[in-house]
Parts: structure tokens; C-alpha cells; sequence
């Protein structure tokens, strides 16, 4: 379970956002650009910092302005997929998946086999010597969300998850990123501006309108506002 209560003086507007996600849950977040949506994830995952309010994972407190608590983001224990996927240009496959691992000093052994284990469960077994900087967007993709997902994150953060894959292949990827989010059985936040996205992988649907929560619901509820602006916009892409 994810609980969140944060927030952060921006530059146009205070965003001030209160999720709860339970476990196994997909909450998508929607918005127009630049209300908030990346600056959440951020806010969880340790990148930035509230300027006050609570954030606590699974009963473990990750920050809390009142209690003088703010864990390192290497010691949160999420998964953030960048929408970049800000992966290592000179690294191989296998090199880049491993990279947590070896930051956290696990042993060469351990490493060898998790790796192993989800380059088989990424289809990537094959590329595993190859750089990723040959890869093709859905295939960093993959590299990507093995990287997140070998730490056993108790958390995924997916910002615009199929954003640099190619028109034509981002329906095979995207049910394999929800089978993927599925068999991990953790809190999952989704930021997209795809209805697609929305429709195959949400199980609940936060908007966000400067920083402040407008809409939260089922994914037939919210998109069923269509007397607001944005909704009715975005359920005609």
C-alpha cells in the first residue's frame, strides 16, 4: 500500500496531491503538460522533496516533513521508469539490467542469476551482450522495465512508459508492460497522455489540474466527466 500526502511550491502553482494506491493497484494520472504529474513520481521516488506532507510505502515511512524523515531515493526500494528510460549508452544489456544490483553490493552469483531471469522474462536473453544503443524503443523499453523490476521494487513509477516506442509495435508492448505491471502484484503509477494507455492499464484514474487532484475514480467514471475540459478532450484521442 502507497500513501501519499506531499506538497511543493512550483513555479506557476502549490501542488498539493493526497493517493492512496493499494497493492496490485494501477493508478494512471492524466493532465494536461506541466500539471504535476511527472513532479509526483519525483516527489515519491526521492528525486525531489516535499516541502512538507507524508509519503509511506508498504508501513515504512519514506518522508515525512513533521518527523524529520526523508529516505534516499537508492534505499526506497521503487521502480522508476524514466520516460527517457535513462539507460547507459555504453553499456550492454545485461550490463545496464545489473546496475542496481551491483550499487547495492550483491553478490556476483545473485546478480548473475536475477539478471538472467529477467532478460528470459523480458524476451531479451538474445541482446544480452548487445549495447543499448542499438536497441529499438521497444526493446529499451524492456531493458528498462528489467532494470526497475530485478530490484523487486515495492513500487513502480512508469512516466510515459511507451512514449519512444514505435507506433506500430506499442500495442504488442503495451499488453506486455500490463502483463508485466500484473505479475509484479505491487502499487503501480502510470503517467501517460494516451487514452489507450489509460484504457489497457488502469484500474483507477487520477486527474490532475495544477497540482491538485480534480478527478479520481474508475476509469468509466472519470472518463465519463466530459463536461470538463480536458476529459472531454482526452477520450477523443
Amino acid at each position: 500500500m502507497l500513501s501519499v500526502h506531499a506538497v511543493r511550491q512550483l513555479r506557476d502553482f502549490v501542488l498539493d496531491v493526497t493517493l492512496p494506491v493499494r497493492e496490485g493497484e494501477t493508478l494512471v494520472l492524466i493532465g494536461e503538460n506541466g500539471s504535476g504529474k511527472s513532479t509526483v513520481l519525483n516527489l515519491i521516488s526521492g528525486i525531489l522533496t516535499p516541502d512538507r506532507g507524508e509519503i509511506a510505502l508498504g508501513g515504512r515511512t519514506l518522508f515525512s516533513s513533521g518527523k524529520r524523515i526523508d529516505v534516499p531515493t537508492e534505499n526506497r526500494n521503487i521502480g522508476h521508469l524514466f520516460q527517457s528510460y535513462a539507460l547507459f549508452p555504453h553499456m550492454t544489456v545485461a550490463e545496464n539490467v545489473a546496475f542496481g544490483l551491483r550499487c547495492r553490493k550483491a553478490p556476483k552469483s545473485e546478480i548473475a542469476r536475477c539478471v538472467a531471469e529477467q532478460l528470459q522474462a523480458m524476451h531479451l536473453s538474445d541482446l544480452a551482450d548487445i549495447n543499448v544503443g542499438r536497441l529499438s524503443g521497444g526493446q529499451r523499453q524492456r531493458v528498462a522495465l528489467a532494470r526497475a523490476l530485478v530490484l523487486e521494487p515495492e513500487l513502480l513509477l512508469l512516466d510515459e512508459p511507451l512514449a519512444a516506442v514505435d507506433m506500430r509495435a506499442r500495442g504488442a508492448m503495451r499488453k506486455e508492460l500490463r502483463e508485466h505491471i500484473r505479475n509484479a502484484g505491487i502499487p503501480c503509477i502510470v503517467v501517460t497522455h494516451t487514452l489507450r494507455d489509460v484504457l489497457e492499464l488502469a484500474n483507477r484514474i487520477c486527474l490532475l489540474e495544477e497540482g491538485r487532484v480534480a478527478a479520481d475514480g474508475a476509469p468509466e467514471e472519470v472518463l465519463g466527466m466530459r463536461e470538463n475540459a480536458f476529459i472531454a478532450s482526452f477520450a477523443e484521442r
